[in-house]
C-alpha cells in the first residue's frame, strides 16, 4: 500500500521514470523545439520532426550514459538553485524594490552556474574516466575559490579606479 509521497517516488524510480522516462521526455522535448524553430525540414513536417527527436531520445538513453549525468547534474543544479534564491532574497532585504538593482544579480548567477557544472562534472565518474578533472578538481578545490577570489577583487579594483572622460 502506498502511503506516503516518498512511497510513490521510490515505485517511480523503480519504474525507471526517473532514469528514462523523463530524460527521454526531455531530450525529445528540446530535439523537437530546436528542429521545429530552426524549420530546417520546413514547416508541415511535425510528423518527421517527431520521429527524429524520438530517434534521438532513445538513442541517446541506449547505454546509461545520460541517465547516470541526469543523476548526477540535476540534483545540483537544484543545489545551484537553492544557492541563487538565497542570494536574491539577500539581495532583497537590501534594495529599494524597484527592479532596478536586479543586474546585480547576473555575476552570482554566472558563478553559480559554473560552480554547478564543475561541481557536477567532478562527481560524475564518467568525467573522470575520460580525462576529466574529477580528483585533481576535489584535491584543489579551495586553492581555485581563493584563486577566483583574488582574480574578482582584482577585476572589481581596476574597474573602480577608471573614471570616463
Amino acid at each position: 500500500m502506498v502511503t506516503t509521497i516518498t512511497d510513490v517516488l521510490n515505485i517511480w524510480n523503480d519504474m525507471g521514470v526517473f532514469s528514462y522516462v523523463i530524460p527521454f521526455l526531455l531530450i525529445f522535448a528540446v530535439v523537437f523545439a530546436i528542429l521545429k524553430k530552426s524549420k530546417i525540414l520546413g514547416d508541415e513536417n511535425d510528423g518527421i520532426l517527431a520521429i527524429i527527436s524520438v530517434a534521438l531520445g532513445l538513442l541517446s538513453l541506449q547505454f546509461d550514459f545520460v541517465s547516470q549525468f541526469y543523476a548526477i547534474v540535476f540534483p545540483r543544479f537544484g543545489v545551484g538553485l537553492s544557492l541563487f534564491l538565497v542570494i536574491l532574497i539577500f539581495l532583497g532585504f537590501f534594495t529599494k524594490g524597484d527592479g532596478t538593482d536586479l543586474g546585480k544579480l547576473v555575476p552570482f548567477g554566472f558563478i553559480i552556474g559554473i560552480g554547478t557544472i564543475i561541481w557536477s562534472l567532478s562527481s560524475w565518474d564518467e568525467w573522470s574516466n575520460l580525462g576529466g578533472f574529477g580528483g585533481w578538481f576535489a584535491e584543489n578545490v579551495w586553492a581555485l575559490l581563493v584563486l577566483g577570489a583574488i582574480i574578482a577583487v582584482i577585476v572589481v579594483a581596476s574597474k573602480g579606479g577608471k573614471k570616463g572622460p
